[in-house]
């Protein structure tokens, strides 16, 4: 005669907690996982854009219409620059010898609003938060910037994507578009809404901490376009 061995209700209970433990180690491992090919894409698409970013000199009425101004007046005066035409490595080759003439642009146009604060035109790395253009999603971290700064930089400022060009008026050619610079995963983020796509809040939480270690203020990172 055989006998069937009865586990204890305790017994059972631990037999449940060993599972639902292995299964929760399963999803957070991949969880992880998933958040580590979210950021190797992120860092590709980073990789492949070039933003223009005008910043004002305050967020007084004054300061923030004569912005706009100076963005479309270097937008007209540098069409060839500001047009997508040159991607993210061309960028300082191509502009910093007409940086010059691009600061006489927009000092034109801060001495007909009457203002005489000076402005400087840099192209650098600079932290940027998620942000979205139409219906594009541009996760947060270092990107090449060309940073037009207005006299203290201390308001709120404008921004774009000069490569691929995305949102600038003087875009003159589509052809190299984002399904032309970026990979399918790439593509897949970008197009991605950030409502529905926590893994961009996470990133952002990491880029921007690393961001305070390097001594920036990822809270200064904002936009108002």
């Amino acid at each position: 005669m055989k006998y069937i061995k009865l586990h204890s209700p305790a017994q059972h209970r631990h037999k449940w907690l060993v599972i639902m433990r292995k299964l929760t180690l399963i999803a957070v491992c991949v969880f992880l996982a998933s958040i580590v090919s979210f950021q190797v894409r992120c860092v590709g698409i980073r990789t492949q854009v070039l933003r223009l970013h005008v910043i004002a000199n305050s967020d007084s009425a004054i300061d923030q219409s004569v912005k706009i101004a100076v963005r479309d007046a270097l937008l007209e005066e540098g069409a060839d620059l500001f047009g997508g035409s040159i991607s993210r490595d061309e960028a300082e080759a191509s502009i910093l010898p007409r940086k010059e003439y691009l600061e006489n642009c927009a000092r034109r146009v801060l001495r007909s609003y009457g203002l005489q604060y000076d402005v400087r035109i840099a192209i650098g790395a600079e932290y940027f938060n998620t942000r979205v253009y139409d219906t594009i999603t541009l996760p947060a971290g270092h990107y090449e910037a060309v940073r037009v700064v207005l006299g203290d930089g201390a308001g709120r400022n404008w921004w774009c994507v000069m490569f691929p060009p995305l949102c600038l008026p003087a875009a003159t050619s589509k052809a190299a578009s984002l399904d032309a610079v970026l990979r399918a995963g790439e593509l897949r983020v970008v197009k991605s809404n950030p409502k529905y796509e926590i893994r961009f809040k996470i990133v952002e939480l990491a880029e921007s901490f690393f961001a305070w270690l390097h001594g920036e203020n990822p809270k200064t990172a904002q936009s108002d376009l």
